[in-house]
């Protein structure tokens, strides 16, 4: 069965070494994320070469996207070690305070700007909201709090206030040389983390350009505000070509019984609005350490699938957890599962959508003429900026689109694209002879066999991006003008 929903896989010390590699892109993994909250310059560019010698070596259009830390808040140290707090005690957060001087009653932070963020009677959440606390009032550089849900308080962790507000910039100086840092390694994706609207997307957009960098923009979707105002969240997405529903932070800030519904919001606005999306955080997590994924595992991976969201991805499963490809041959085995459900469900031809573009107009018409015409067994798009596959994954559909393109960037692009596999394809001048050839080619994989129909699209200039502007119905061991 053709799996339609991409797998994405962190990389980490579980996954890096080249037999890893290969073995989880046999497995499956259409796209490898590089964590920039981690390793080294040149440990990112070691790693980045070997996924693109493996996929070579197995001949698979197989992405990568880096992931720019961003603006994470945290605690700064603790003098002699984790601290616990307990439930009504008093603690101090000062951003004045030494970054080593911690203990039982204080800690410093390394984001100067908290004091003037935070209010009395704010919740302050730690340790990805594992640990509570009341703001009581603010002095100086002093955030003087009282503990509502205490337990163990280490180095480093993470703070969130519940229902967000704290305005530390999109774009930190370390993202900025990251950004050169993924342009200079020609990644197919660059995810932006805690964008508060659109223009911190423009902005990173132009600085990745500016540095050489081609791939496409991600918006991480894991802050309060940018949830807050569907307008805002429509404008972010709509200012990325695709998104990540960041699980982790978004829920601390929002709370966990908002989380599955803006989820859902979430990749429903982004494939109404023409975006790719990601659907991130703990989504096998108990793999980490169990070859097992539990029922609760199973059923967030398929609802997700369900839901329409391109991708699902892996974290710690892969990057540190001692079952990276059995996790991977899970959660390929689930999609699998969720999407015969998911394909059975009536078609989504979206008749309310205007459209503006001729591109546009023959995606959407290859999809309703695919949902509705017997006999056809696959589309293929010619394209060479992989625009018109996307549009086409917009639309729900049991049919396997082929991405024809002789662009090796392309093909990386749309290996994420929900129902899209690329295929390398050197496009003739005479338009019989590119029908045949498009045909024969699927009937050499073994895909479409003599008298099934298929769909074509592409465009009267070769080598022209934006130009898809025909669409025929051809046979297989007919085809021709």
């Amino acid at each position: 069965m053709f799996r339609r929903t991409k797998i994405v896989a962190t990389l980490g010390p579980a996954s890096s070494d080249a037999g890893l590699l290969a073995r989880l892109i046999d497995a499956g993994v259409n796209v490898f994320r590089l964590n920039f909250s981690h390793g080294s310059t040149d440990d990112h560019r070691a790693v980045a070469a070997r996924v693109r010698e493996q996929a070579d070596a197995q001949a698979r259009n197989v992405a990568i996207l880096a992931d720019l830390q961003g603006p994470k808040i945290r605690i700064a140290r603790f003098r002699d070690g984790p601290v616990m707090l307990e439930p009504g005690q008093p603690f101090t957060i000062d951003t004045a305070l030494d970054k080593d001087a911690g203990d039982s009653g204080q800690v410093g932070t390394d984001y100067a700007g908290l004091a003037d963020d935070c209010r009395a009677g704010d919740t302050l959440l730690l340790n990805d909201g594992l640990l509570a606390l009341s703001v009581e009032n603010v002095a100086g550089s002093r955030v003087e709090c009282r503990v509502l849900v205490g337990g163990e308080l280490s180095n480093n962790k993470g703070i969130n206030r519940q229902g967000g507000g704290l305005n530390a910039q999109a774009l930190t100086d370390k993202d900025r040389e990251d950004i050169k840092l993924a342009a200079s390694l020609e990644v197919d994706f660059l995810a932006l983390s805690f964008p508060r609207h659109a223009d911190d997307i423009h902005q990173a957009r132009a600085l990745y350009r500016e540095a050489g960098g081609h791939g496409d923009m991600v918006a991480k979707i894991e802050r309060a505000e940018a949830v807050a105002d569907p307008a805002v969240l429509d404008d972010i997405i709509l200012a990325a070509d695709g998104v990540m529903v960041a699980r982790g932070d978004l829920a601390v800030e929002i709370g966990d019984a908002e989380l599955v519904g803006v989820q859902k919001h979430i990749i429903r606005r982004a494939r109404a609005l023409d975006r790719f999306v990601i659907t991130a955080t703990q989504m096998m997590e108990s793999m980490i350490h169990s070859p097992q994924p539990t029922r609760a595992e199973v059923s967030d991976v398929a609802n997700a699938v369900l839901d329409g969201t391109d991708a699902v991805m892996l974290s710690a499963e892969t990057a540190v957890g001692d079952y990276p490809v059995a996790t991977v041959q899970a959660m390929d085995r689930i999609i699998l599962g969720a999407e015969r459900t998911y394909q059975s469900r009536p078609s989504e031809d979206r008749p309310e959508q205007g459209m503006s573009h001729n591109d546009e107009a023959i995606a959407r018409a290859a999809m309703h003429v695919a949902n509705h015409l017997s006999g056809v067994k696959a589309i293929i798009a010619m394209t060479e900026t992989g625009t018109t596959p996307r549009l086409m994954s917009r639309v729900r559909s049991g049919m396997p689109i082929f991405a024809f393109t002789p662009d090796p960037r392309t093909r990386r692009r749309v290996a994420i694209y929900r129902g899209v596999e690329p295929q390398h394809f050197e496009m003739a001048s005479d338009p019989g002879q590119v029908n045949r050839e498009a045909a024969d080619q699927l009937q050499r994989l073994g895909l479409v066999e003599d008298g099934d129909r298929l769909i074509l699209t592409k465009g009267d200039a070769v080598r022209v991006g934006g130009g898809t502007n025909t669409l025929k119905i051809i046979t297989v061991g007919e085809a021709g003008d």
